[in-house]
């Protein structure tokens, strides 16, 4: 990309979690349950990656998905803005020998895609990192590193509850899934998420997804506090 102006966002400046800290990196892979070997192969199985297919894994985190896509047949980019994180995945990588896998220090406004348009991109608890008038650009962006019917899969943080019941929704989200230290995300890790992070609405996100280009064919609203959808490129 060439030499961005004064306003445009910075998205490699760390927000709540400092993904900077090999030890809070480490900590996240631990934490991430919900990304186990099995469940990204399920879902790589229920997307229809396979081989011949060009993946772009945005905020990839510590590699588990980009592994299992490249396990499938797939040529699978790797993208993240925080270089310990990506240096960790690539150690995992080198580990499993997963070996169609290409590495960038970027991001959602700044990953430049070279070659033939991707045919999946993939973010998982990542895309919270940035302000709604941000995600637009980034929505934009996804559109147009995906060919013609390519899909975006989209999992994170999205509220579909009441807004006016914001108080007692997040209260009762944080009283539900937070673990005591050591054995997962904390209290005080749900609670710098809410105060430092931006997780949007539902509502919000639906819009944003189909300005973009993007026909929603799937949107599975799992808690009143997350959400994932499937997306097809128009």
């Amino acid at each position: 990309m060439s030499v961005l102006p004064a306003w445009f966002y910075n998205e490699f400046q760390q927000i709540g979690v400092d993904f900077e800290d090999r030890l809070q990196v480490e900590a996240y892979d631990c934490n991430q349950r919900s990304s186990s070997e099995q469940a990204e192969r399920k879902l790589i199985e229920w997307l229809g990656i396979s081989a011949s297919h060009t993946v772009i894994d945005l905020g990839a985190g510590t590699g588990t998905f980009a592994i299992q896509a490249c396990k499938a047949g797939a040529c699978v980019h790797v993208v993240d803005v925080s270089p310990t994180m990506l240096a960790y995945a690539q150690k995992k990588v080198g580990a499993a020998k997963a070996e169609n896998i290409k590495f960038h220090h970027a991001g959602f406004l700044t990953y430049e895609h070279q070659g033939n348009p991707a045919d999946f991109i993939v973010t998982k608890a990542a895309f919270h990192h940035l302000p709604d008038f941000w995600k637009m650009v980034g929505l934009l962006r996804m559109a147009s590193m995906l060919k013609v019917g390519g899909i975006l899969y989209l999992r994170d943080v999205v509220f579909s509850f009441n807004p006016s019941d914001y108080y007692s929704r997040i209260d009762a989200w944080i009283e539900r899934v937070a673990n005591p230290a050591g054995e997962g995300f904390t209290v005080s890790d749900f609670q710098t998420h809410v105060r430092e992070e931006y997780s949007t609405f539902a509502w919000i996100l639906e819009g944003m997804l189909t300005r973009a280009g993007f026909e929603i064919e799937q949107a599975d609203y799992l808690t009143p506090e997350y959400a994932q959808y499937v997306c097809r490129k128009r």
